[in-house]
């Protein structure tokens, strides 16, 4: 008993913390999507918010966008940095420290100046990203005004932002397989490709676990880069359900069915975890 008294007294704060910031604002959110709930007005209507949700084309396309991006973000991101991290350990430890301070100097840059910066690459007259289409002969390309490159455009923009950390992370797993994995492998003539494959990603799964799960969680909360860079158009094409929330919310104050939007993307989320969970848990130990 007195241990568990002592284990419970240490994570206290932290479980305070988490009730008061992360479960009281769900149950909140819940209970006023029940309500016809704005400025001066609080009228219990029971799930019509969702059943508004469900039949809403502006809604469904911003679920549609953010499914899009998720996809599109999560995969990318691991991939490049798995690549990045296992070309980077072979090298000195000035140019491993090099790449690393790299990769992550954009998770310490303000997200509003890193969008600022996209703006001028994405210039259609200016812009560094025509430039270089310009040098193989191609035409300009309107990045953030046409409907078939915005989204795609908006999802290379979030995974230059939030690479740094994957590369982190995995450059530190890959720092911690015993060599004489290799070694072995080696011996019996097993190729550097089989070696990544049979034995560099079986053990890098706990941390592909980690950085999977929260990158999926960061990209269904993406507002900042739709904010600044689109403000979710051109015609609702890189609308996702936070920015969509967001403009529920604070433009025109329905605070309700913002809350009803909410739930069910806590909801999207938490199954995707469940089942990244599921696919990805691993007893592997080294």
């Amino acid at each position: 008993m007195r241990k568990e008294l002592w284990g419970l007294f240490f994570i206290a704060p932290f479980l305070l913390v988490f009730l008061l910031f992360e479960i009281y604002p769900f149950l909140d959110a819940l209970y006023l999507s029940l309500f016809d709930y704005g400025i001066g007005t609080k009228r219990f209507i029971g799930l019509d918010n969702y059943a508004h949700l469900m039949q809403d084309r502006v809604f469904l396309r911003s679920l549609l966008n953010t499914f899009g991006f998720v996809i599109g973000v999560v995969p990318l991101s691991v991939l490049f940095a798995i690549f990045v991290a296992n070309t980077v350990i072979h090298k000195s430890a000035a140019v491993a420290s090099f790449f690393r301070a790299s990769f992550y100097l954009p998770i310490v840059t303000s997200q509003v100046v890193m969008s600022i910066a996209w703006l001028w690459i994405y210039n259609p007259v200016t812009g560094v990203a025509n430039y270089g289409l310009s040098l193989f002969g191609a035409g300009p390309v309107l990045w953030l005004s046409d409907s078939s490159t915005a989204l795609p455009a908006l999802i290379v923009v979030v995974i230059t932002w939030i690479v740094g950390q994957p590369v982190i992370l995995y450059l530190a797993a890959l720092g911690n397989i015993p060599p004489t994995y290799f070694e072995a492998a080696s011996i019996d003539g097993a190729s550097p490709w089989r070696q990544f494959w049979s034995i560099t990603l079986p053990l890098l799964k706990p941390t592909t676990l980690y950085v999977i799960v929260t990158s999926t969680i960061g990209a269904f909360q993406t507002f900042v880069a739709v904010q600044m860079l689109t403000g979710g158009g051109p015609n609702y094409a890189t609308t996702t359900i936070m920015y969509l929330l967001y403009d529920t919310a604070f433009k025109y104050g329905k605070l309700g069915l913002a809350s009803a939007m909410g739930v069910i993307l806590a909801i999207v989320i938490s199954i995707f975890s469940v089942i990244q969970f599921k696919f990805f848990k691993t007893d592997v130990e080294y």
